[in-house]
């Protein structure tokens, strides 16, 4: 039914269950699906949402005779009882900055509210959208990420340890702590890889916004990681299919995977501690007065 043809499910039951649906009986469970999955991507956020992580993927769909990447972008949030949500999950023909501000003002509309954090990849149009909807909301570039993209300045038989070093960066306890490795692991690696250390110079500022959470929050929140699991969930599926025969297909196996894994989500333990970060931003508030 997610993404497999009428005529498919009909074989499929027919091998399995010795009896065939019929077309229109597999029709009508569809229908019955998407009326139950559309609910759940426009249900109202009556909550606000400190911590949003966002990301996309891609996969093949045909679209009138043509097989092409439409990529599906994903919210997930973090409420103050330190549950993850999945806010919302959409098609796009691309990520786009349209695209993203698309998606994101949607969510706007539904409810979203008193973000502090966003956490993604660099992607131009998406540091771009999360810029013009949430302009109050820092911004965590997903340090993973980050450090695949610097192999891209480096000489591919590298054979030492400076992305290993550069790594141990966020572990730190504080951004006062991050700034001193910093600096003495330019010092040591600048003459060996000056076209790196620049670009890390320059850039890695945007990875460092997680140190500004409680500690405890840390390794949840600075990178995309919670998300690039139920990526990976979702490519395990999709291969099944590998070419979708329309967007909507797509949309509807993806949507009831996000269904399966929110409810899971919602069914267990918190998180993370949301207290921490009460406690965090009284503490700053008295060191400010």
């Amino acid at each position: 039914m997610c993404g497999v043809s009428t005529r498919k499910v009909k074989a499929i039951t027919e091998e399995l269950c010795g009896h065939a649906f019929s077309a229109s009986s597999i029709s009508a469970i569809n229908k019955r699906l998407d009326e139950s999955l559309k609910a759940f991507a426009e249900r109202p956020l009556l909550e606000p949402f400190a911590y949003l992580i966002l990301d996309a993927r891609y996969e093949k769909v045909r679209e009138a005779g043509v097989v092409m990447s439409q990529a599906v972008l994903v919210a997930v949030g973090i409420d103050w009882d330190g549950r993850r949500q999945i806010l919302a999950v959409e098609m796009a023909s691309r990520e786009s900055r349209s695209a993203w501000k698309d998606f994101l003002i949607k969510l706007k509309g539904r409810g979203l509210r008193g973000v502090e954090l966003v956490v993604s990849d660099d992607h131009a149009g998406l540091v771009a959208a999360i810029a013009e909807a949430l302009p109050e909301a820092a911004w965590q570039r997903c340090y993973v990420h980050f450090l695949r993209n610097a192999l891209d300045h480096l000489p591919r038989k590298h054979g030492d340890d400076c992305l290993q070093e550069l790594r141990w960066l966020y572990d730190r306890r504080d951004l006062d702590e991050a700034k001193a490795d910093l600096s003495a692991w330019l010092a040591k690696w600048s003459a060996r890889y000056p076209r790196l250390t620049s670009w890390v110079e320059e850039t890695i500022e945007q990875t460092l916004t997680f140190l500004r959470l409680p500690r405890q929050h840390h390794k949840h929140l600075k990178s995309t990681n919670m998300l690039e699991r139920l990526n990976e969930e979702i490519r395990r599926r999709t291969y099944v299919v590998r070419i979708f025969p329309n967007a909507q297909s797509c949309l509807r196996l993806v949507r009831a995977l996000a269904v399966e894994t929110h409810e899971n989500w919602m069914e267990a333990n918190r998180y993370i501690n949301m207290d921490d970060l009460r406690e965090h931003k009284k503490l700053a508030m008295r060191q400010a007065a």
